[in-house]
């Protein structure tokens, strides 16, 4: 008992390289090639994500389950945010909010798995959306996407948007900081949202698992240890409750990020009608 490992947590988010390749020098900048279980994982996700949306997207008489999955799912971006949000001049950017949703609800989903696969210590493989490096990634591209489409649709006229209408020159003129300050920082909140949530379902599921473990050795060390099985038992309920959650949360993060892209694409669409 006392030469057994502690079980950490934060193990599952550790990177280590799978596969070693030589780094490039860029000026001052180290780029670093190899393969670690984060880029494994991603290319898993990808390899995954495109061949299940080619096995459902054959044109069948009788659509298959899998082509009402994937139907339902595009329903969602096309008729739930676009359609409202956007009205018909958001149609061409339906195929981008709808990869952004498939490819978020992916890592997500196959985060809770692994992190059912890390109960306990086990080192199964890696959830990428837990980390912020990943979310970040997608939040800053997503939204530097948005800002550049606004001046390339809009030109200078676009800076329309950090200046509030009613409000005089001078008042809009200090207000314009403020305005850039909150637009700028959607990233920021856009990446954190989707991390704190995924990494702390993560946590908490392994900490329970822990106590799974741990109890239930205790428990059969016999006599009243054996009462250690009963919160045991209640942690392992606790498990299968939180995966559940873990589940509706993983699609619900992909929504509520696919549904703010839309949002900050929605300033470029319309925009103009209140500036």
């Amino acid at each position: 008992m006392a030469n057994q490992p502690a079980i950490d947590p934060m193990h599952q988010f550790a990177i280590h390289e799978i596969v070693t390749l030589p780094t490039f020098q860029v000026g001052k900048l180290a780029i670093n090639m190899s393969i670690t279980n984060s880029v494994a994982t991603m290319i898993a996700a990808a390899v995954l994500l495109v061949a299940f949306l080619m096995l459902t997207a054959r044109r069948e008489i009788v659509p298959n389950r899998g082509q009402a999955v994937v139907e339902a799912l595009y329903n969602i971006i096309d008729r739930v945010l676009v359609g409202p949000i956007l009205g018909p001049a958001g149609r061409p950017y339906v195929p981008y909010l709808f990869t952004l949703f498939m490819v978020i609800l992916t890592l997500n989903l196959m985060s809770v798995v692994f992190a059912v696969g890390n109960l306990g210590g086990l080192d199964l493989t890696f959830a990428v959306t837990s980390q912020l490096a990943v979310t970040a990634t997608l939040a800053v591209l997503t939204f530097f996407s948005v800002f550049i489409l606004g001046f390339v649709k809009h030109g200078p006229k676009f800076l329309g948007l950090f200046f509030p209408s009613g409000m005089g020159l001078i008042g809009a003129i200090l207000m314009a900081p403020i305005e850039m300050l909150s637009y700028f920082v959607r990233p920021v909140t856009l990446a954190m949202r989707l991390f704190g949530n995924m990494l702390g379902g993560h946590v908490v599921m392994s900490l329970f698992g822990s106590f799974v473990v741990a109890l239930a050795i205790v428990g059969l060390s016999g006599g009243l240890a054996t009462l250690a099985f009963i919160p045991s038992v209640l942690s392992f309920t606790m498990i299968v409750a939180l995966t559940g959650l873990e589940l509706v949360v993983a699609v619900l993060q992909a929504f509520v990020f696919a549904a703010l892209a839309t949002v900050y694409l929605n300033e470029v669409v319309n925009f103009g009608h209140g500036h």
